[in-house]
């Protein structure tokens, strides 16, 4: 199987939400969730980015969001700020489950700080782990818990996940719409943005609306990156990239991660599971015309989304390279964007 290094999952959301069942989770293929040690073993998944992130409190009387994303069109309101205080001790509680999961799996996952490291599991036969950030909440305004955070392992963090931050703001989820919603990065943002550019750590632009995109834009000196998000052209959510985006990310030599969630591929924007590879294509052929075949791998959101049921979970990491196959894409090709371009990507980006 071609190995297949991955730009976002969720594992650690389910292990957050059973910590009494974590053992299971992670070490048994117990038939629940998208991910776990086992069935990433037996499909090729080699490695990807591990997602520290915070649900969203909410209130008993909430409207059905999942049957408004079910029936475009929808424009779901954004929750509320989680300050700092609150978000801190959650976020810690996440990174702890990351690391006990290298300690767990007994030699068979390994936490990766460097573009080094990750090639060294690769040859090793290892799964690694990128400790990511999705929505800095835990990051106070003056930016030392980004250096604690940083100490434990974090090389990748998005400063938003869609509801707003002290850095920025991110996109509602809407449909059709822009990622144009609002107002740029705060001066708390522009900061972090600086101070991650001196960390080596990776500034992920998923979930940032279009005004604050264009600000890290102007402000980093690293490659652009959206490690799940899609061609706003096919789809046009929120939560997908214009082509003038796009174009920015390919200026910088930066990546983008294709989105395994329906609601992002199919062009109605319905997140229907019974949903075929006709979308991912598009979305896919897309990407590399816009990017080029060396900026673009997979952003799956396992463990985060629903996905098209010819993929379902993990397991359907070697159909969706057949299904590529089958579309024309050679194994040059394939290997770039199951691993390849991710290791390059993660050697512009990641401090030595």
């Amino acid at each position: 199987m071609i190995p297949v290094i991955d730009g976002h999952n969720d594992i650690l959301l389910r292990l957050l939400e059973a910590p009494e069942n974590r053992d299971a989770i992670w070490l048994t293929d117990e038939g629940k969730g998208q991910l776990d040690l086992p069935r990433m073993q037996a499909s090729g998944f080699a490695g990807g980015f591990f997602a520290i992130y915070l649900p969203s409190p909410m209130p008993h009387d909430a409207p059905d969001y999942q049957a408004q994303m079910a029936n475009p069109p929808y424009a779901l309101p954004l929750p509320d700020l989680i300050d700092a205080g609150a978000a801190l001790p959650v976020a810690f509680a996440a990174a702890s489950h990351l690391l006990w999961m290298e300690r767990a799996s007994a030699g068979q996952f390994r936490l990766c700080r460097t573009a080094a490291d990750m090639r060294a599991c690769l040859a090793d036969g290892v799964i690694g782990g990128i400790m990511h950030m999705e929505g800095a909440e835990a990051i106070d305004e003056s930016l030392d818990a980004l250096h604690a955070f940083h100490a434990m392992g974090l090389r990748s963090l998005g400063p938003v996940w869609s509801r707003p931050t002290i850095f920025g703001h991110g996109v509602p989820f809407a449909f059709p719409a822009s990622p144009d919603t609002g107002p740029g990065l705060t001066d708390a943002g522009k900061r972090l943005v600086a101070e991650c550019n001196s960390l080596g750590v990776m500034i992920d632009l998923s979930h940032l609306n279009e005004a604050g995109f264009w600000d890290v834009a102007q402000l980093s000196q690293a490659p652009l990156v959206a490690t799940h998000s899609n061609a706003h052209a096919v789809c046009p959510s929120t939560r997908n990239l214009t082509d003038r985006q796009l174009a920015a990310i390919r200026d910088s030599d930066g990546m983008v991660g294709l989105n395994f969630a329906v609601g992002f591929l199919r062009e109605d924007g319905k997140k229907i599971e019974a949903t075929g590879w006709e979308p991912i294509l598009r979305h896919l052929d897309h990407l590399i015309a816009q990017l080029g075949e060396d900026r673009v791998g997979f952003g799956s959101d396992f463990d985060g989304a629903a996905t098209p049921e010819v993929i379902g979970d993990v397991t359907g990491l070697p159909r969706l390279l057949d299904a590529l196959r089958a579309h024309g894409y050679d194994d040059a090709l394939l290997a770039r964007l199951a691993h390849g371009n991710w290791l390059a990507l993660m050697e512009r980006t990641f401090a030595a």
